[in-house]
């Protein structure tokens, strides 16, 4: 399986691995089953994302679509952060095995989950803005 450049570069040296206390939205995607399980932290400040952390227990492809999503959406807009994509994941990191395509997802979910958490803790049903947490069907081969 080849793996590009970007790819082991996140996966060697991940960006904004960790916590953040009292965050403002968490969001887990992934199960111990499909191996993968992604936890993203956000801290929001005038409908920004100031701050982006992430933990995630999976392969390599894993930890590296975790990294770059943190990155695409530090220091942007909550509209802009839900309008974060799989594929722009993907095309950040120059690619991914098809095999591996799936991990892009969970890190899209867990993006979405952890602002699907944001809104309800404000009172704010996350389903019309964030939409349905689909699991992840490519886990399931």
């Amino acid at each position: 399986m080849m793996y590009s450049e970007k790819v082991m570069d996140h996966f060697a040296n991940p960006r904004n691995v960790g916590e953040i206390e009292n965050a403002d939205g968490v969001g887990e995607v992934g199960n111990a089953k499909c191996g993968d399980i992604m936890r993203m932290y956000l801290k929001i400040d005038d409908g920004v994302l100031t701050d982006v952390k992430f933990k995630t227990f999976g392969c390599g492809a894993a930890v590296a679509t975790s990294s770059m999503a943190t990155e695409l959406i530090k220091g942007k807009s909550i509209e802009d952060a839900l309008k974060l994509t799989n594929k722009a994941v993907v095309e950040a990191l120059d690619g991914l095995p098809p095999v591996k395509v799936h991990c892009s997802v969970l890190a899209e979910q867990a993006v979405k989950a952890a602002l699907s958490d944001y809104y309800r803790r404000r009172g704010i049903d996350p389903e019309p803005i964030v939409g349905k947490i689909e699991d992840c069907d490519a886990c399931h081969i």
